[in-house]
């Protein structure tokens, strides 16, 4: 039931927005009664931040793919390709994850920090200082390099999810971003 629930929410969360979507609506979804998902979740909050912290679960289960790779810069570029896979093959939980503000307004409203958020950066920051360590960046600026990394990639993940890449043949738009991916890690191994 609870798995249910989440997949109607999330459905719902990202056709109408978040404030839009209602417990009523999500019980309509799933042909239940509001009662149902109440005696599951004491509010649609609730509801999506587990979906965000589930999501972000399944987006970490594939960053530790990662760890057994001894090279610090070969486990930084297979993060950054599992991270791209993950947002393509995902655009659902990615929208929910990353693009909703949704998720991050109800963290904010418990006062709490975006942990899950915070693991997963906290991972890239390892991986680049070891990068450093290793003597692969010469720079020793483990935040600005980690958040530029991030950035970089998310954007290409956000371009295509957000329809930026309708330029290119259907076929075309994610070999290009992952040539685009590429072509950063070479720029980025042999410039800072």
């Amino acid at each position: 039931m609870k798995r249910l629930i989440k997949d109607a929410a999330r459905k719902l969360f990202i056709e109408q927005g978040f404030e839009k979507t209602s417990i009523r609506n999500i019980a309509d979804e799933i042909e239940y009664s509001p009662g149902t998902i109440y005696l599951y979740y004491k509010d649609k909050s609730e509801l999506l931040f587990d979906l965000h912290q589930e999501s972000f679960q399944k987006l970490i289960e594939q960053f530790q793919r990662v760890l057994n790779i001894k090279d610090p810069f070969e486990r930084l570029t297979v993060m950054g390709r599992y991270y791209m896979q993950y947002g393509f093959e995902n655009p659902e939980l990615y929208e929910l994850m990353f693009l909703m503000s949704s998720p991050i307004e109800t963290i904010e409203c418990r006062e709490e920090i975006w942990e899950d958020g915070r693991g997963a950066f906290n991972m890239l920051r390892q991986i680049v200082r070891e990068c450093i360590d290793a003597g692969y960046f010469k720079i020793d600026d483990v935040e600005g390099t980690s958040l530029m990394i991030w950035s970089a990639v998310h954007g290409l993940v956000t371009i295509h999810l957000k329809k930026r890449t309708t330029m290119f043949e259907e076929g075309e738009r994610i070999p290009r971003l992952q040539h685009a991916y590429e072509r950063f890690v070479e720029l980025l191994k042999g410039s800072i």
